[in-house]
């Protein structure tokens, strides 16, 4: 305990001693672990979102003003023997425009008549599926089909958009975590540096190897521990005030959500602690030679 208690209050003085370089890396670190708790939060939050994008996707076949059952039934028909549809409905006419009325009611106001056409809405097994299921239904050219439309083209664009935001936010986080485990280095060779004749002291009273290379192990760790818990605080900061003002402004399903706030903040911690126990052994294996 005695032992453990020096090697800590060792770690404290030479914080102390080197506060600029210390602050300067426990500041990226800081940095670096937000980021990356954004990143682990707005990830998971766009795969939950493209989870619930996919499950939406559906094909709608759309009929001509005057198709005639016959030309319905055929298509139902070929609708029952592919196996790649999970579910379609028929839509009529009269159904269309009462559900257009319903969710855009100021469209369809002073309607003289219904121009909606008849159609069929088909669900897919599989989202993946989407595009193949329309093209199949397109090669058919079935009498009496206006036009067979799939949401592929939009939910593509939705889904580039979001890996581009994810890949800037990786490229940033991997940038500041190898400046954080970069100045955590340097903090402990400047340490080492400036304590080189104590050391020599203690090695030749017989000090072990580990017990001179603890006070600096247990500072890198505390750069690194020290920034990850900041970042988690100004993660909760963001996440108790900004977080509702944001998803206030976006229209989104309930079962669309991010990874908890719990998991991400262990997560954090276990790479603040990894990136403080990095800078420390790479400087120690290499520039503590006594």
């Amino acid at each position: 305990m005695n032992r453990a208690k020096l090697v800590v209050s060792e770690a404290l003085r030479s914080i102390g001693a080197n506060v600029s370089t210390s602050f300067a890396a426990t500041m990226t670190v800081l940095i670096g672990m937000f980021l990356l708790g954004l990143f682990i939060a707005l990830g998971t939050w766009v795969v939950s979102w493209s989870d619930h994008v996919k499950s939406q996707l559906e094909v709608k076949v759309f009929f001509v003003e005057d198709v005639k059952e016959k030309q319905v039934n055929a298509v139902r028909v070929y609708l029952d023997k592919e196996t790649r549809i999970k579910d379609y409905t028929f839509i009529s006419k009269v159904e269309a425009l009462a559900q257009m009325r319903e969710r855009y009611p100021e469209l369809v106001k002073n309607l003289p008549s219904n121009p909606l056409p008849a159609s069929y809405e088909l669900t897919p097994a599989r989202a993946e599926d989407v595009k193949a299921i329309a093209a199949r239904l397109r090669q058919q050219s079935f009498a009496g089909v206006e036009r067979v439309k799939d949401g592929q083209q939009t939910s593509k664009r939705i889904l580039q958009v979001a890996r581009v935001i994810e890949g800037i936010f990786l490229v940033a986080v991997v940038v500041l975590l190898a400046a954080s485990v970069l100045l955590i280095a340097n903090t402990i060779r400047l340490s080492i540096f400036s304590r080189r004749r104590e050391i020599e002291v203690m090695k030749l009273v017989g000090a072990t190897n580990w017990f001179v290379r603890g006070p600096f192990m247990v500072e890198g760790l505390l750069c690194g521990i020290i920034g990850a818990v900041l970042a988690i605080a100004l993660l909760l900061l963001g996440k108790e005030f900004a977080l509702p003002a944001i998803l206030g402004q976006i229209d989104t399903s309930s079962d669309v959500r991010a990874l908890g706030f719990s998991v991400i903040a262990l997560i954090m911690l276990g790479v603040g602690l990894a990136v403080g126990a990095l800078g420390s052994g790479m400087t120690l294996r290499r520039h503590l030679k006594v």
